[in-house]
């Protein structure tokens, strides 16, 4: 299957780049070039690509409010957030915007190609320990828009799930998980896969955003 690309960057030589890099993979196919948020959104609802590499800093919407954008009105879509620093807050910003991931600009091509391919198969790019990272870093700084159904959600969890979610919060693999609470591996899957669809959350970077905005873990 071929993964179908948009690319939203300001600066056109960037765009370029990515262009080149994305037509030499014979299962990529860059659809559309946007130079600013505005265009992406509408860019992304009617090539509803696959995969949105994403800047952040673009002159009238910004990169943070296309991302949202762009899931709401084309959920199959996946976004990378491209940023300068591996601790930008715009990448954690962009994450809770539904971003699977974030990438540095200056990533070399084999990163950028295995990224795109992780998070066009439903992957996140991003790590939830360095998700943890940047909730400790950035979050007390960013205000909270969440909506006001969190502990309706919360409650559709059953006891088990909620303790696997609070381990995913902590930033844990599925074996950490299995071995913390004596669990198969198999098992642990099976419950983030509910716990994702009963949170209505789209991969598992999401879900350590909420058990962190939710207070199921610590954030010291």
């Amino acid at each position: 299957m071929t993964i179908r690309i948009l690319i939203a960057d300001d600066e056109a030589l960037l765009r370029m780049a990515f262009s080149t890099v994305l037509e030499a993979q014979p299962d990529m196919a860059p659809v559309g070039e946007a130079a600013d948020g505005a265009e992406a959104i509408r860019l992304a609802r009617d090539l509803r690509p696959d995969v949105v590499l994403m800047d952040v800093r673009m002159p009238g919407t910004d990169g943070i409010e296309a991302t949202r954008q762009v899931i709401r009105i084309s959920p199959q879509s996946r976004v990378l957030i491209l940023t300068t620093f591996d601790l930008d807050e715009y990448a954690f910003a962009g994450l809770g915007a539904g971003a699977s991931g974030f990438l540095l600009k200056n990533t070399r091509p084999e990163e950028l190609l295995a990224a795109i391919r992780s998070v066009a198969a439903g992957d996140a790019v991003v790590s939830p320990r360095i998700t943890r990272r940047l909730l400790e870093n950035f979050r007390p700084h960013i205000p909270d828009d969440s909506s006001a159904d969190r502990e309706e959600r919360l409650s559709r969890l059953s006891a088990r799930e909620r303790e696997v979610l609070v381990q995913v919060g902590r930033g844990l693999s599925n074996p950490e998980i299995a071995a913390t609470l004596h669990l198969a591996e198999a098992t642990v899957k099976s419950h983030l896969g509910r716990i994702l669809q009963k949170l209505e959350l789209r991969d598992r970077i999401q879900a350590v955003i909420f058990a962190y905005d939710s207070r199921l873990i610590n954030p010291a």
